[in-house]
């Protein structure tokens, strides 16, 4: 049977989630994707059109992806357990 490890699958996913939030918020400095930006920034605090806003766009790709693909693979891995 195999199991996630839920802190490298969350670090991963974060690093990788990281730069393409990043690059959203930096397209949409060149005009586009303004309302994806916008979207995000009712959810992200400190997330706008910026190098500032790209920097924390950053930090909450990583931050939400990191938790959320934690959280998934402790999940997985619960439910690959109950069911062994």
């Amino acid at each position: 049977m195999h199991t996630c490890q839920p802190v490298a699958l969350g670090v991963t996913v974060g690093t990788l989630r990281a730069p393409c939030m990043r690059v959203v918020s930096i397209t949409a400095m060149c005009g586009w994707g303004n309302g994806l930006v916008d979207a995000f920034a009712t959810r992200y605090v400190g997330y706008n059109v910026s190098f500032v806003g790209s920097v924390m766009s950053a930090i909450w790709g990583f931050v939400d992806g990191f938790i959320a693909d934690t959280v998934i693979a402790w999940v997985y891995n619960g439910a690959a357990n109950t069911t062994a």
